[in-house]
């Protein structure tokens, strides 16, 4: 074979994977979300006010790190006193924030008996906060949440009834987006539903979890001391205690009724550093962790490492194709119409056809917990064109940071970008 036809066949190739490996993952992560309605989402039903009634309710303690929160810390405490589950307490940490955030959480402590705060020096980010609030309650069971988030009254029942068996180290729940007041949070409500929540359905059907929600998670305190708590070191603190409990055969859930309403960037600004942070989280943990993966003993945890690593060869070769297209298009003026941008053809057709079955199905399985959730369904369409741009980039760009950055550095957080407008309806 020449090398030109040795070249067109891998241009091929490249091309192919490309188009068809979404097609691929989404009749997968479809196959797979239907399997998780089948099994566990039908019974024993889908009303999240009429969680199943229990004899015992251990006590659970709600952490909630802060950092910059004074804009949200109040609401978010607020809402906690309003939660239904008879036993619980809650730990705000204070991480050497430098607005009010502080003031206003000694305030709440006066006016809340169950509220008990922590103050740091400084900033020592999240995973530091959680370990602290860990060591200082008696409860066996912790939810962590974010200084803006907004539990569901019931959300604690439905999470507590998975660690009656002792197998069970982590239940993720539901979050759901409450800012929508521009193209970017609107399709982000369909994003939470098609991918974040249908992935975690599809990959709970196979017993694993990538990664739990940092935003609503709860964990057995015993699992977490085996695994030696949260690492102040990585970036995604949620990823990386999904991977150490689950390497340590632990299980990780997840429960669609633990209903969590959260804020997301709406600037494009915020959305790049948010998606860039993932992605390095994402990457660092698999880079870290790769050499114990390769043990027989861990070949259950295998397909999570296979699809991860084949999303960021997709990612990488998307961003190839497109600078590509583009120097095209710039350079020797090619019809529009030939740029795979616009998706034309019958290869585009089956892509937006897939895409959009998926997201209609999502939506149809987050209904129930998310009223008027179909009406977001015009907004779903624009997500390939907007996030699978993002995430290319920002996978091209996080795997050469991670590689280069210091091992021991530890992942502090800045100020977050908590949306324009939040949606007073939740």
């Amino acid at each position: 074979m020449t090398l030109p036809a040795l070249l067109g066949d891998l241009w091929g190739a490249i091309l192919a994977y490309v188009f068809f490996y979404p097609v691929l993952m989404s009749l997968v992560w479809m196959i797979g979300g239907i399997g998780f309605y089948l099994r566990f989402e039908r019974k024993p039903h889908r009303r999240v006010d009429q969680p199943p009634l229990r004899e015992h309710y251990p006590l659970i303690a709600v952490l909630v790190p802060c950092y910059n929160e004074e804009a949200n810390v109040e609401e978010t405490v607020d809402a906690l006193m309003e939660l239904r589950y008879p036993n619980f307490e809650v730990i705000a940490i204070n991480d050497g924030s430098k607005d009010r955030t502080g003031e206003l959480l000694n305030t709440l402590a006066a006016r809340y008996p169950k509220l008990r705060v922590i103050h740091q020096v400084e900033n020592q980010g999240k995973a530091v906060g959680l370990n602290t609030a860990a060591l200082l309650t008696r409860a066996e069971i912790l939810v962590g949440i974010d200084g803006d988030a907004r539990l569901d009254p019931h959300s604690l029942h439905w999470l507590v009834r998975h660690f009656d068996e002792p197998q069970v180290a982590a239940v993720t729940g539901n979050p759901r987006v409450r800012n929508r007041s521009t193209l970017l949070g609107r399709i982000q409500v369909g994003e939470f539903s098609s991918i974040v929540g249908l992935i975690k359905r599809a990959q709970r059907s196979v017993g694993l979890i990538f990664t739990v929600a940092g935003v609503i998670t709860a964990f057995r305190r015993s699992a977490l001391h085996e695994v030696g708590y949260w690492s102040p070191e990585k970036l995604t603190e949620d990823v990386d205690i999904s991977w150490k409990l689950q390497m340590a055969d632990w299980e990780v859930r997840f429960e669609p009724r633990a209903l969590c309403w959260i804020l997301m960037p709406e600037t494009l600004r915020g959305l790049w550093k948010q998606r860039l942070r993932w992605s390095m989280g994402g990457t660092q943990v698999l880079l870290d962790y790769w050499p114990q993966l390769l043990s027989l003993r861990r070949a259950r945890l295998w397909p999570l490492c296979i699809e991860y690593a084949l999303s960021i060869l997709w990612a990488c070769l998307f961003a190839l194709l497109a600078v590509y297209r583009v120097t095209d298009l710039v350079l020797y003026r090619i019809d529009l119409q030939s740029a795979p941008i616009l998706l034309l053809g019958w290869a585009g057709l089956l892509i937006g056809t897939t895409c959009l079955l998926q997201m209609m199905l999502s939506l149809i399985l987050d209904r129930p917990y998310d009223h008027g959730l179909l009406r977001n369904y015009f907004w779903t369409i624009w997500y390939p064109i907007i996030y699978w741009v993002i995430t290319a980039a920002t996978s091209v760009v996080a795997l050469p940071r991670i590689l280069l950055r210091d091992t021991g550095k530890r992942a502090r957080w800045t100020s977050p970008d908590r949306g324009i407008k939040p949606d007073a309806s939740h």
